[in-house]
């Protein structure tokens, strides 16, 4: 992976880490041991959901950058789709809360999306190659008078 594809995984990732600490402390204060535990359970799969998502999206605008914009649409789309049916199978789960894990599973991928567009903006990618300075400079032919 590019350094910048790493910067900016690493710029969603650790806030979205932090706010699923932070669901974790309230939901165990809230509703226990089993609020903690869907917080962190929620956590790691946007992590996991939105990370992936991304390493994919990166790779597309590389490969095949006619198909960015669709391709980041469908993503996004089947994201949410997928986070919605997690919810949906865990929802009468006794493993742990669901209310809490309904709750961070929102709350972390809205900040994992927040992160992501202030790491796209904070971001200096170039958008054209520069081409080498060698390459544009115009050839002398013929006499200067």
């Amino acid at each position: 992976m590019p350094s910048n594809d790493v910067r900016t995984l690493l710029q969603t990732a650790a806030p979205t880490a932090a706010a699923g600490v932070v669901a974790a402390a309230v939901s165990a204060g809230v509703a226990g041991g089993k609020g903690a535990l869907g917080a962190a359970v929620a956590t790691l799969v946007v992590i996991l959901f939105m990370g992936i998502g991304l390493v994919v999206l990166q790779r597309t605008a590389r490969s095949l950058p006619h198909l960015f914009q669709a391709m980041g649409l469908m993503l996004y789309t089947a994201q949410l789709l997928l986070l919605f049916i997690f919810v949906a199978v865990f929802k009468d789960t006794s493993l742990f809360n669901p209310k809490a894990f309904a709750i961070t599973l929102v709350a972390t991928t809205l900040v994992w999306i927040g992160a992501q567009a202030r790491a796209h903006m904070k971001a200096k990618i170039l958008y054209v190659e520069p081409e080498s300075s060698d390459a544009h400079q115009p050839k002398k032919t013929g006499s200067s008078a």
